[in-house]
């Protein structure tokens, strides 16, 4: 089996089992690296592949924690924690995505369009951003663009999961609603795999998210109160609640990989 990983945004790899273990061994292997073999769903931290470090007193003495979801409120306080330093390149971000769908919506009759053909890149380029910095890397606000270099890719899952959901939806509104926390993964996937194609994207978001929907609407229902203060501010609120819920959801995506390589057969 080959091994790959990742720091500071740089890949390395196809690596041997043995290769691999070695340089684990002599420690040039760091916990927060990312990591990736042909077992696994997605890109995980190496310190959250069960075998690749030794477990720690707590851990042994607790059972397997690596295999227990965070709390969404330990979500929400990594994801502020995560935002230190960056609000102005997050809100950065969001005022771009915005004004650009505000932008085009005044077009005529290009306007649906473009929009349209916008919307996939721009969310794969925005997952992107908010990913990076979930994870501690150097996030950059010109990773807002960067679903334009994967443009197929990216349009091809906003139509797919568009279509998926009004079709459930024209069924029944709750299989409609659960079937989009099935697809919720799918744009982080996009950014965090390159070379696969949108189905893969959505079947491996499917994969992720059984049993852990309802976990996900709970993480929702608590930005609820966060939403309505930026409704009540005129959309200003929005600057800040926008950043803080993406960067949670970021969170609760590297908590599902960092599941995930349990979870296989």
């Amino acid at each position: 089996m080959n091994w790959w990983w990742a720091r500071d945004g740089e890949r390395h790899g196809p690596m041997e089992e043995e290769a691999f273990r070695h340089m684990v061994a002599r420690g040039e292997l760091k916990p927060d690296d990312l990591v990736w073999n042909e077992t696994m769903t997605t890109w995980s931290r190496a310190s959250q592949v069960p075998g690749l470090f030794a477990p720690s007193p707590q851990t042994s003495a607790a059972g397997n924690l690596a295999d227990e979801p965070t709390p969404n409120g330990r979500l929400m306080e990594l994801a502020l924690a995560s935002l230190s330093g960056h609000w102005g390149a997050s809100i950065g971000v969001i005022l771009i995505v915005t004004a650009i769908q505000i932008l085009v919506s005044f077009v005529p009759i290009a306007g649906n369009l473009a929009g349209l053909l916008l919307s996939g890149p721009l969310l794969v380029g925005q997952h992107l951003f908010f990913l990076t910095l979930a994870r501690r890397g150097d996030p950059k606000i010109e990773q807002v663009f960067s679903g334009f270099q994967r443009f197929g890719q990216a349009l091809g899952a906003f139509l797919l999961v568009t279509i998926f959901t009004l079709l459930w939806m024209l069924l029944f509104i709750i299989p409609g609603i659960i079937k989009a926390y099935s697809y919720s993964q799918t744009y982080f996937i996009l950014a965090d795999n390159p070379d696969i194609g949108p189905m893969e994207a959505i079947d491996r978001s499917m994969a992720l998210m059984d049993g852990h929907k309802w976990k996900l609407f709970c993480l929702h229902v608590r930005f609820l109160g966060w939403f309505i203060l930026a409704v009540l501010t005129c959309g200003l609120g929005g600057l800040f609640v926008s950043p803080y819920f993406m960067t949670a959801l970021a969170h609760f995506y590297e908590d599902l990989c960092r599941q995930a390589p349990a979870r296989q057969p």
